[in-house]
Parts: structure tokens; C-alpha cells; sequence
């Protein structure tokens, strides 16, 4: 086996671990798979691998670089970004997941803590996804970040803490998750709007991506408000089809056979606590729905 060979091996082997890595840090299937490749671009050139101990440490530090620098654009306004208030979903069907999707989510953070995530500095969410996630040491992360090692600690600290604080841990059992999710829509197809504020937390919260640009973005809290506007998705034109959303319960809504949102449903003490709705055309044609028959 030629050198290049056995490079492009042993990046092949840590993939799906830096694909993990990026998704989680942008929020974005097809951001991460960029940075992914960027990182490989890198790699390939001659010499770069030269004098490398540690071949997955120089590529998760690559890769988080690259995401740092994404994020740090996003921040500043050269990149408008739709991911930050809805985050790409990975859907999968009940009862079964795709492996390279179980490699993306393990130990991964909720839908609704992507919406935490992207209030966070750059530097505070690096630290605390390599950390908290990963199992980086601060030392490496700190040479990312350019900070000391302490002080690198007290960002992925701040970062937990505004975590904890915006969003408790959700219901693990995933059986009961669909139970209440199925409730919801059971209300919303029988008109039954008392029903449907029931299964809803009194503090709910909705983030939606209905379309391209910010006129698309729509933001509302409270159990009335979130079943005025999320109700609609259970109208008698529209299918529901269950399915695994980001590792937690979720549907995908079909239209005349064709998907026109991705909803993705976060449950804490039986009741619905926050929906993540993408129905953008251009991003839902993105995402791989063929677990659903989509």
C-alpha cells in the first residue's frame, strides 16, 4: 500500500468521528461535510502529514479550526446562516437508525440545545462540544482557541452553565417520547384545541424555518401560541409519518406524497417542551428522508 494510500485509509477510518464533530459545531449536514473534506484537502497535500504523531488528534484540531473560523463568519455577518435558528435534522425511521447517523449523534445534544448552542461565542461552544462531548483536554483545545488552558476550562464552564440553565434534560424513553408526540397530533386532527394545549409545556417554544431569508424565520413561546400556529400540521390533507428526529421523537409531513416539514419534538415530564419545524423547500430537498419513503 503506496503512502497516499494509507493516509486516505486512516482518514476514511476517522470520518465519522470528525463529521460528528463538525455537525454538532455548525449545526449543518452539508457545512460539516465540508469541513470534513477541507480538513482532507489538507491532509493530502504534500508533506502536511509529515512529523504528525498523533494522525486523529491533528485531524479533530483541523477540524475544529475550520469550524471556529465558520462560526466566527457567521458571527460577523459574511455569512448569513438559517442553520442557527433551525439546525439540519437527521431523520430516521422508528425502531431503526442508520449507522453513519448513530455515528453523527452519539452523545450528541438535542434539537433544542442546537438553538442554545448558536447563542453561544464561537469559543465557548468549541470548548464545550471538544470537552463535554469529545473528551478533548483543554490543553489541545486551548491551542485552538488560542487561551490558556484555564482559561479555556472557564469557557466550556460558561458554556455548561448557560446549557443547564436554557434547557434540562429532556425524557430519555423514547416509546413515551412518540406517545406524546402522537397525542399531539391526535388533538390537532380532531380539532381539539383544549387536547392540544394539554400535551404542550405552558413555557413551549417553536422555532420554525419556513422559507428562504429572515422573513422565513418564525420564533413563539407558549402553549397557545406554539398549538395556534403547529396545529395546522395535523390537517386531514397531511400525512404524518412518525419518525426519529436528531435521536428523539419527530415526524415528517407529506403533502400529496411529497415531505413539506421535518418536525422535531423535545418532551420533558410528559409533556412537548420545544418543536424544531423546517419546512423551507430548498433545505428539506437536502435532507435524507428515504428512511420515511421520502
Amino acid at each position: 500500500m503506496t503512502g497516499n494510500a494509507a493516509l486516505a485509509e486512516r482518514f476514511q477510518a476517522a470520518r465519522p468521528h470528525l463529521g460528528a464533530l463538525a455537525y454538532r459545531m455548525l449545526g449543518s449536514v452539508d457545512d460539516a461535510e465540508d469541513a470534513v473534506q477541507e480538513a482532507w484537502l489538507r491532509l493530502s497535500r504534500d508533506g502536511a502529514a509529515e512529523g504528525v504523531v498523533n494522525l486523529d488528534a491533528w485531524l479533530t484540531t483541523v477540524v475544529a479550526r475550520i469550524c471556529l473560523n465558520a462560526l466566527r463568519a457567521r458571527r460577523s455577518g459574511v455569512r448569513e446562516e438559517l442553520v442557527a435558528h433551525v439546525p439540519d435534522p437527521i431523520v430516521d425511521a422508528v425502531g431503526e437508525a442508520d449507522p453513519e447517523h448513530q455515528a453523527m449523534l452519539a452523545d450528541a445534544v438535542g434539537l433544542a440545545l442546537y438553538v442554545v448552542l448558536d447563542t453561544l461565542p464561537p469559543a465557548e461552544r468549541l470548548a464545550f462540544v471538544l470537552h463535554d462531548v469529545f473528551a478533548v483536554p483543554f490543553d489541545q483545545i486551548a491551542s485552538i482557541v488560542e487561551r490558556s488552558p484555564e482559561a479555556t476550562r472557564k469557557l466550556a464552564s460558561r458554556a455548561r452553565r448557560r446549557i443547564n440553565d436554557a434547557a434540562p434534560d429532556p425524557d430519555t424513553d423514547l416509546v413515551a417520547q412518540h406517545a406524546v408526540v402522537d397525542a399531539f397530533f391526535a388533538a390537532g386532527r380532531a380539532g381539539d384545541f383544549d387536547r392540544l394545549v394539554a400535551v404542550l409545556d405552558p413555557d413551549v417554544s417553536l422555532h420554525g424555518d419556513f422559507g428562504p431569508g429572515p422573513a422565513g424565520l418564525r420564533s413563539v413561546r407558549g402553549a397557545s401560541a406554539v398549538a395556534g400556529l403547529a396545529r395546522g400540521y395535523a390537517a386531514p390533507e397531511r400525512e404524518v409519518r412518525p419518525a426519529v428526529v436528531n435521536g428523539a421523537a419527530g415526524a415528517v409531513i407529506f403533502v400529496a406524497g411529497q415531505p413539506t416539514a421535518i418536525m422535531g419534538f423535545v418532551v420533558r415530564g410528559g409533556r412537548i417542551a420545544a418543536i424544531d419545524v423546517l419546512a423551507d423547500p430548498a433545505r428539506i430537498a437536502r435532507i435524507d428522508l428515504s428512511a420515511v419513503g421520502g
